[in-house]
């Protein structure tokens, strides 16, 4: 496949360029300068993954993301869901590391080497798997202790196979889990030898140079085009849109926080966004990145202003009130609990519902299931 731009489709594509490039730059002054940025870039990662959810068809509730986030669900999560705290994780690991990290070698083999069948859960460091230990020395059993053995054991096994692969597991070992794979996979459902990931990325990689010598928004939608054509990675074919805004950061061109693609491209119709012309869909894509800055200037208009009013709330308070905190918690999430105010301020549920009502947000309802509040 060929992707490079010839003079006469540059020449089409020149209007949406102009118009992304600009309404990015303006985002990334605004969000650089504006004392609410630190919380618009991380309210920016559940936003963008509900919507790499909603591209790939599925729905999921910014809300129910929050408090599985905060270990606090309200009910089972979906197999959806846990696929859209991924997307919420590895975005987390893009922005902690450097800007080009994600688009290296290194980089691509850490997103993409838990590519379980969930989606891949991206370890980071502030959330660490396993039990947690206490203070007291013991370990805590975590609401979650039986998936985390299944998975402990899953990898185990994936071990075992890989070993056999590499020759590093003796004969007589071999011949005792090979039949068990078979029996476990009689279908052969778990793999497929035609689909080769790493020639695949590696394609894709090779696309990079091109990407790297156009403009960077232009460059962006080259290597996400490419992304869905290719389309290296099966379980984590969101990766893409993720890549596409550690791009943007890598050339310098949103510095201040990781750009939320899916959160444009889920307003693009699907009928463009597929459309069999190129021009179409490179149009599309150009679009997205429009449409994504434009709603990012929108928040920060509503989160400044949200900042204001609470301002006017605790101005004058003791220099240890806690709610100049709770008013940065607030605007770092789409929403909050009760629980997870108490647990972040470390006060009692009643001393975070006290200063919930001192600072004046709305309450959201949380359909029968919880109480939380935000900026609406």
């Amino acid at each position: 496949m060929r992707y490079d731009i010839d003079g006469a489709m540059l020449q089409t594509l020149l209007p949406a360029i102009a118009a992304a490039e600009d309404a990015v730059a303006r985002l990334d002054e605004r969000v650089l300068r504006s004392p609410v940025g630190e919380g618009f870039a991380e309210r920016s990662h559940f936003f963008d993954a509900a919507g790499a959810l909603w591209v790939a068809g599925e729905l999921v509730h910014v809300e129910d993301l929050v408090l599985h986030d905060a270990h606090m669900d309200s009910r089972a999560p979906t197999h959806e869901l846990t696929i859209a705290h991924s997307v919420l994780r590895a975005r987390r690991r893009i922005w902690t590391g450097e800007p080009s990290w994600a688009l290296g070698v290194a980089g691509l083999a850490t997103l993409t080497a838990t590519g379980g069948g969930g989606g891949g859960e991206v370890p980071d460091a502030k959330s660490p798997a396993g039990p947690v230990e206490t203070d007291e020395g013991e370990h805590e059993d975590g609401p979650l202790v039986a998936e985390m053995a299944e998975i402990d054991a899953l990898l185990a096994r994936s071990q075992k196979l890989l070993d056999i692969h590499t020759g590093k597991t003796p004969a007589s070992e071999t011949a005792a889990i090979v039949p068990a794979r078979r029996n476990e996979d009689p279908l052969g459902l778990l793999g497929d030898d035609e689909w080769d990931e790493e020639q695949r990325l590696a394609e894709w990689r090779s696309v990079q140079p091109l990407a790297d010598s156009l403009p960077p928004v232009l460059g962006a939608v080259i290597l996400f085009e490419a992304w869905e054509r290719i389309e290296p990675l099966r379980r984590q074919h969101w990766l893409g849109g993720l890549l596409v805004a550690s791009h943007l950061r890598a050339r310098g061109k949103v510095a201040s926080h990781l750009f939320s693609f899916y959160g444009g491209l889920k307003l693009v119709r699907h009928e463009r966004r597929r459309a069999r012309d190129r021009a179409t869909r490179l149009q599309a894509f150009l679009e997205a990145v429009h449409l994504g800055a434009v709603a990012g200037l929108k928040e920060i208009d509503r989160l400044s202003l949200a900042r204001t009013q609470m301002e006017l709330r605790f101005r004058g308070r003791r220099s240890n009130s806690s709610l100049p905190e709770l008013a940065d918690f607030i605007l770092s999430r789409p929403m909050v609990s009760a629980a997870m105010i108490a647990r972040h301020l470390r006060i009692t549920p009643r001393g975070a519902l006290n200063l919930v009502n001192e600072i004046g947000i709305r309450e959201i309802t949380g359909r029968g299931r919880y109480r939380a509040w935000g900026i609406i």
